[in-house]
């Protein structure tokens, strides 16, 4: 059981360097099953998913070497074709990424349905019909995703903008028979990465970051070094904790491009951002505004930062409103913002925000990676102590948050219990 407890009401001030991106890494590690040589991968997050999928890989024989805590070599060239174990694969969910990889890699597959945050039913019906449509027989039984066949090119549209559909397309078809063209593909800076670290391995892939991917089968991959991108959520994120607090950060080893959803919002807000070649500066010393914002594919605004956008709101003078345009049910953080004395109202896909002065402390429960960090945030506003509780989803998607937050001047720790042992609640 590991908590945080936090005591809020004052302001970030310094400077944060963001780790690589998660959606980028647990996408990124599985398609290192295709590749015949050594890996050796730069800028990779320290966190829990992608700690789960090194050690499903090295159960498939794969030998890593860790050359600093960012940095990997990874050697699949004597991987084995084994069932990845269930225990390991229902705790993340990007491990549908193997399907791909390992029909890509052994023309077979065999791979628990995945887990990961329970926000939302979000089938992998798209997944399968993209391996269908590439001539792999393909069925679910005792809870498994069984996948058989020789790859070949075809031509795939999706019937919705899926990034864990495109992604593992991409990855199955990197090593198919001839061409594959997939339409109403996700934009997303990790799609780009993904077909970047594959094309720097030697695939065939262009026009990631549009709505077509053509994808040119090759025979073999080899060995190579790659960079991963920086996590736009994770900058997103202590953005919006500087903003919130009232404070100034420097947010160090990002994209500002990949931003710009973000940084125009939080301006609207009443935030001063100011850019620079690889990093920016939030400051915040007026009240906040309130604003309206809509979730969509990128560009649009990320739905993995609504929650932590919400928070900004719960502060702002006046009332906002959030549309959630990518999931049905994302909201279920914000009776534990309630909890804390903000002022919400939930119908369906729509948040109407009512902003109040300020919020108080009391334990609030971290419901799946990104509204545990909204809680996060909170907690840092609140002028009394908060504990969040089920921070392991937290420490899913987020390196080191309580060193880099104590780096900028938070009073946070973090607590670990034994099972059943429960820290005292407060509020």
């Amino acid at each position: 059981m590991i908590k945080y407890m936090i005591q809020g009401g004052t302001p970030l001030k310094g400077s944060v360097n963001i780790s690589g991106a998660k959606n980028a890494a647990v996408a990124i590690l599985p398609a290192t099953l295709l590749v015949d040589g050594v890996c050796h991968l730069d800028n990779v997050p320290d966190i829990s998913d992608v700690r789960l999928l090194l050690n499903i890989l090295s159960d498939m024989g794969a030998k890593i070497r860790r050359l600093s805590p960012n940095s990997l070599e990874i050697d699949c060239t004597r991987v084995r074709n084994i069932i990845a174990p269930i225990e390991l694969v229902r705790r993340f969910r990007a491990s549908y990424y193997l399907i791909g990889a390992e029909l890509g890699r052994f023309g077979s597959a065999k791979v628990a349905l995945p887990g990961g945050c329970n926000f939302s039913d979000r089938p992998i019906d798209q997944h399968l019909k993209a391996f269908r449509a590439m001539g792999a027989e393909v069925e679910l039984q005792n809870g498994y995703v069984i996948a058989n066949g020789h790859l070949t090119g075809g031509h795939i549209f999706p019937d919705m903008v899926s990034v864990g559909a495109t992604i593992n397309t991409v990855i199955a078809a990197a090593l198919a028979e001839g061409t594959t063209i997939i339409e109403n593909c996700a934009k997303e800076p990790h799609v780009v990465d993904l077909a970047n670290f594959l094309n720097s391995m030697g695939a065939r892939i262009s026009g990631a970051g549009t709505d077509t991917i053509k994808v040119r089968g090759v025979r073999s991959l080899h060995g190579g070094s790659y960079t991963i991108i920086p996590d736009q959520i994770e900058a997103g994120t202590y953005m919006a904790a500087a903003a919130a607090t009232g404070g100034d950060v420097v947010i160090r080893n990002i994209i500002p491009r990949h931003l710009e959803c973000i940084t125009a919002k939080l301006r609207e807000m009443g935030v001063k951002i100011t850019e620079f070649d690889d990093s920016l500066r939030v400051q915040r010393t007026v009240p906040l505004r309130p604003t309206k914002v809509k979730t969509l594919p990128y560009p649009g605004f990320p739905t993995d930062m609504q929650p932590l956008l919400c928070v900004c709101m719960a502060l702002a003078k006046g009332g906002s409103l959030i549309t959630e345009g990518i999931y049905d049910t994302r909201f279920r953080y914000t009776a534990e913002l309630n909890r804390m004395g903000a002022n919400i109202q939930v119908d369906t896909k729509i948040a109407v925000i009512n902003g109040v002065d300020t919020l108080h402390g009391c334990s609030v429960k971290a419901f799946d990676l990104r509204a545990g960090a909204a809680m996060v945030v909170a907690g840092l506003v609140a002028g009394d102590t908060t504990v969040v509780e089920d921070v392991h989803y937290v420490e899913r998607g987020y390196e080191d948050i309580v060193g880099k937050l104590q780096g900028l001047g938070a009073t946070i720790k973090r607590i670990e219990t034994p099972d059943g042992q429960k820290v005292q609640h407060v509020g």
